[in-house]
């Protein structure tokens, strides 16, 4: 099994964005000007949340959830998650099992393998390459309306481009509140059927304000989420670097 020994000097740095490009000439050089291509609203989310510059500067993000150690490279989403009975990862080309005994883990790990990734790393991955935002009806919930955007994806992008999210914030201090989201990977069909999470307890990790808990809530007829279905989702031992490592370590294990 993949054990992480990390003993990382982190530092996150201000770096240029990477999306829409234009170019000017200055001094007789070419100088790009980098212009982002998200919503001007969901631009403060990220900045109450650290800064879009910040999460693109950062090269691993580490986090525990129970058992779990959840490690990825944010540049490739390589990824390795492992607990004392298994592991598994994305190599970059394929997703791997590792197992104590076979039929330890329960469940789909093409699935699983960046459930909690996506979850966690809210709402910087909704930055990504290849989305589309469209705004959405407030979220209301006990009397405080909190404003949002829909986001799906191109359909040459992810494994589940059938996804849709629906990403919520305080409309006072633009932090995210709520997640709304749909799970398409089994079925491959668009679905309405959206699930609600709320994000209301906060880390500030090297800059960076991410998810100590989530909690999944049920929801009324209307989709108005009402209490909550089962106790948070917490999550431990956060770590943020700019250093990468080895392509190596999201490789399956060699017995």
């Amino acid at each position: 099994m993949k054990k992480i020994l990390l003993l990382l000097v982190i530092t996150v740095v201000a770096v240029s964005c990477k999306n829409e490009t234009k170019k000017t000439v200055e001094n007789n050089t070419v100088k790009e000007i980098k212009k982002e291509s998200f919503p001007e609203e969901l631009g403060k989310v990220f900045e109450k949340h650290g800064g879009i510059d910040t999460w693109r500067n950062a090269k691993v993000l580490s986090f525990n959830k129970g058992e779990e150690t959840i490690t990825s490279d944010l540049q490739s989403r390589k990824i390795v998650i492992s607990s004392p009975k298994y592991s598994l990862g994305f190599d970059g080309e394929t997703v791997w099992l590792d197992e104590a005994e076979e039929g330890t883990f329960k469940g789909n790990p093409s699935f699983y393998s960046n459930l909690y990734f996506y979850f966690y790393a809210m709402p910087f991955v909704l930055s990504d390459d290849g989305i589309i935002y469209e705004k959405t009806a407030d979220l209301v919930f006990e009397g405080v309306n909190y404003p949002g955007f829909k986001i799906s994806f191109k359909a040459d992008k992810g494994s589940s481009p059938d996804d849709n999210y629906k990403l919520y914030y305080n409309p006072k201090t633009y932090q995210m509140e709520w997640l709304a989201y749909t799970a398409t990977f089994n079925s491959k069909k668009p679905s309405d059927n959206f699930n609600i999470i709320r994000y209301n307890n906060w880390n500030t990790v090297n800059g960076l304000v991410l998810p100590k808990a989530i909690t999944w809530y049920k929801k009324d007829e209307n989709g108005v989420p009402t209490e909550p279905a089962r106790p948070a989702t917490e999550f431990t031992l956060p770590l943020i670097s700019k250093a990468k490592l080895a392509d190596s370590f999201y490789e399956k294990p060699v017995k």
